[in-house]
């Protein structure tokens, strides 16, 4: 691994939902026991592509991100249904150029070509934990109004408002497959709906997938 790597395995699902949702009590969702008080969050997060968007055309992301608890240079690569493999790199100075030892990560998908910034998005996330009887945390569910920018055609330097949104996402910690399903049920009542982007970056780019 390269000088501050650290790799884990990401479990979620996304859903869609609308400006008046509420958030129902997953509490009893895959032997949990309660759902804990909200944790707001914002995040700042810009994503890197070559020009021709090859990254995100072979299902990674590429992007760094300040604000929560895991700020730095994240590489997300798929593996399989709703898992993902996650590299996370340290946050660093800010910078619209991609660290060469992170560049070279993605260079097989790239083939070398230069990384730039092609989206922005501000995230204001409310974070519910979902409890088990240990005390441990099984899930979080992210409740997300996220603003999505890209690159100022005008200017390369600025940022143009492209899409507004709302979104909630179920990421599994030490809960089973099985909270993800009976979290859905849950959502579903509620008035979710799966998610017809397969990630914040695939909506902002206009790459929505049914």
């Amino acid at each position: 691994m390269a000088t501050g790597e650290q790799e884990q395995i990401e479990t979620e699902r996304k859903y869609d939902v609308d400006a008046g949702f509420v958030l129902p009590d997953l509490a009893g969702a895959g032997g949990s026991v309660a759902m804990a008080p909200p944790d707001v969050q914002r995040l700042e997060a810009t994503y890197f592509d070559t020009g021709d968007l090859r990254l995100i055309g072979a299902h990674i992301t590429l992007r760094r991100r300040t604000g929560g608890d895991d700020a730095g240079w994240h590489i997300k690569l798929p593996v399989g249904g709703d898992i993902r493999r996650e590299v996370h790199f340290p946050l660093g100075p800010p910078a619209r150029v991609v660290p060469g030892e992170i560049a070279a990560e993605v260079a097989r998908w790239s083939g070398g070509a230069p990384l730039r910034p092609v989206a922005r998005l501000e995230t204001h996330r409310t974070v519910h934990r979902l409890i088990g009887e240990a005390g441990e945390v099984l899930a979080e569910v992210a409740d997300d109004q996220v603003t999505g920018s890209r690159p100022d055609p005008a200017d390369p330097e600025a940022w143009r408002l492209h899409d507004t949104w709302r979104e909630v996402e179920v990421e599994l910690k030490s809960g089973t497959p099985e909270l993800l399903d009976a979290a859905a049920a849950g959502l579903a009542a509620a008035g979710a709906a799966p998610s017809r982007s397969a990630s914040k970056l695939a909506r902002v780019l206009g790459r929505d997938q049914s």
